[in-house]
């Protein structure tokens, strides 16, 4: 295991520049009065996006990478959501918000591709604990234009 592996994965390698553009740019701008609010749940969704990542890589198996794969997703929605709401709020400039939208649709477009990869290859498939399946239904992950709006 070693830092070099990691920075063969370019889903890893920019989730955490992500998360350094994060700590960097956006995380002293906000006030101090949400020290403990909104700055820390920016602060902990975007660096567990490279952290699973990461996590997920160090198990060897290409369905528990996948999981923590998903988890990193996740913690990448959960930031562009609290993302949104700064700029919404009034915390956050548009400008920002946008570089950080921006930056964080490349992460969760090399996250989906990584999934697709190891999906496809199955890196792992008869290592020790291979035989807990990971499985999904099909389903529409976009709205089409006629489908009604919750």
């Amino acid at each position: 295991m070693s830092r070099e592996g990691l920075e063969k994965l370019n889903a890893w390698l920019k989730a955490k520049n992500l998360a350094v553009f994060i700590y960097a740019q956006v995380l002293p701008s906000l006030p101090s009065s949400e020290q403990y609010n909104l700055t820390d749940q920016i602060r902990r969704a975007a660096s567990s996006i490279p952290a699973n990542i990461a996590e997920g890589y160090g198990r060897f198996y290409y369905q528990e990478t996948i999981r923590f794969c998903y988890i990193a997703r996740g913690s990448l929605e959960e930031l562009i959501s609290h993302i949104v709401l700064a700029e919404e709020i009034g915390e956050l400039s548009y400008v920002t918000e946008m570089e950080v939208l921006q930056l964080a649709d490349e992460v969760g477009r090399l996250i989906n591709g990584y999934i697709a990869y190891l999906k496809k290859s199955k890196i792992g498939e008869h290592e020790p604990g291979a035989y807990h399946a990971i499985s999904e239904d099909d389903v529409e992950y976009l709205s089409s234009p006629d489908r009604e709006q919750d």
